[in-house]
């Protein structure tokens, strides 16, 4: 049963396929309305700032690392692994954006994007400044779904065995 609005039995929400939600914006996305850009907005400063206090608290552990004297190679390679996991998970955030990964792999990077959040963080930062970050995919998969079920809900009219036949 669909809910109604009260007038005439008319349902409140469309039938057909409904888009899906983005963390942070909800369906927000699809009209851009109901405060989607103060929300890409709010979200970009929110990121960045995020990405600053993780990289003063990887300060304050490499800090940490040369109050041991542990030496230079180890703070060097806590250096270059960092970098190294932040690009990558930079590039994998990024192309998550448009495309939807692959579940396994997304599985097996779970460690390596975890190390290398400031990438991700960075990532969403430089994507909400073109859109809503992973709009572009849902948009498209959204759109194909509505003209498939388009496609299928436009009937012909008439009954095609009674079509009458030229002679």
């Amino acid at each position: 049963m669909s809910a109604e609005n009260g007038k005439n039995g008319i349902p409140d929400t469309p039938a057909g396929p409904r888009p899906e939600p983005l963390r942070f914006y909800g369906t927000t996305w699809v009209d851009h309305d109901h405060g989607y850009s103060a929300r890409r907005a709010g979200l970009a400063v929110g990121s960045l700032a995020v990405a600053a206090a993780a990289c003063f608290v990887l300060r304050v552990a490499y800090q940490g690392l040369q109050i041991a004297d542990i030496g230079s190679f180890v703070s060097l390679l806590m250096i270059v692994m960092f970098a190294i996991c932040s690009a990558l998970a930079f590039r994998h955030t990024w192309s998550g954006f448009t495309s939807r990964p692959d579940p396994d792999r997304q599985a097996s990077m779970r460690g390596l994007l975890a190390i290398g959040f400031v990438g991700s963080l960075l990532a969403y930062f430089f994507r909400t400044f073109t859109e809503a970050p992973g709009e572009k995919l849902h948009r498209e998969e959204y759109e194909k779904a509505r003209a498939e079920y388009e496609k299928r809900t436009t009937r012909r009219s008439g009954n095609p065995s009674k079509k009458r036949r030229g002679k």
